[in-house]
């Protein structure tokens, strides 16, 4: 790998970092916020997920320092650095966290892939770094939209473009449900 294919694998995967961090810190902060009728199972489910995205961190952190470079895992620096804004929701019933987290899931799987395609030729280890993380998460995505599938497939939540109307629309399929 050339020097300069080193420092941008290190750059995308230092938004890597930052994506995955927030994910731990957003999926926490569901968990303490979730309630309502499907309280327990949307709190026991996201634990695991918490610790598994943290082991990606880890993982992804380790990679840029194997590269060469400096993961920068603050607070501050996830904030200045990142192009999206805060989750949105506070308390809030289950379904409403979870059409709102298929959207964070969403965001991330894309950014996934697209550091994936991005270093298909420059760092195969970096590649299949992330299309290992890109197994979890999707797993992850497909047990939020369990909930907000209909049995035809259909997913409450389609074509929301932010937290809050997704949640919405999650809200609103689940009242009309019997």
């Amino acid at each position: 790998m050339t020097q300069q294919d080193g420092s941008d694998v290190i750059q995308l995967l230092k938004m890597r970092l930052h994506a995955l961090n927030d994910l731990a810190l957003t999926l926490k902060h569901i968990h303490w916020n979730v309630v309502g009728p499907h309280f327990i199972a949307v709190h026991e489910m996201l634990d695991p997920q918490v610790e598994s995205v943290r082991g990606m961190t880890d993982t992804t952190a380790e990679r840029i320092s194997t590269l060469g470079g400096s993961p920068h895992g603050t607070p501050g620096a996830l904030v200045a650095e990142r192009h999206w804004g805060d989750y949105s929701l506070g308390r809030a019933e289950s379904i409403e966290h979870l059409g709102a987290l298929d959207l964070v899931y969403a965001g991330i799987i894309e950014d996934h892939r697209a550091a994936a395609r991005a270093t298909d030729e420059s760092d195969p280890v970096t590649q299949d770094m992330l299309i290992e993380q890109l197994r979890g998460l999707e797993l992850f995505q497909w047990f939020v939209r369990a909930h907000l599938e209909s049995a035809g497939g259909a997913l409450s939540t389609a074509s929301a473009s932010s937290a809050r109307e997704a949640a919405s629309k999650a809200n609103k399929q689940a009242r009309k449900q019997p």
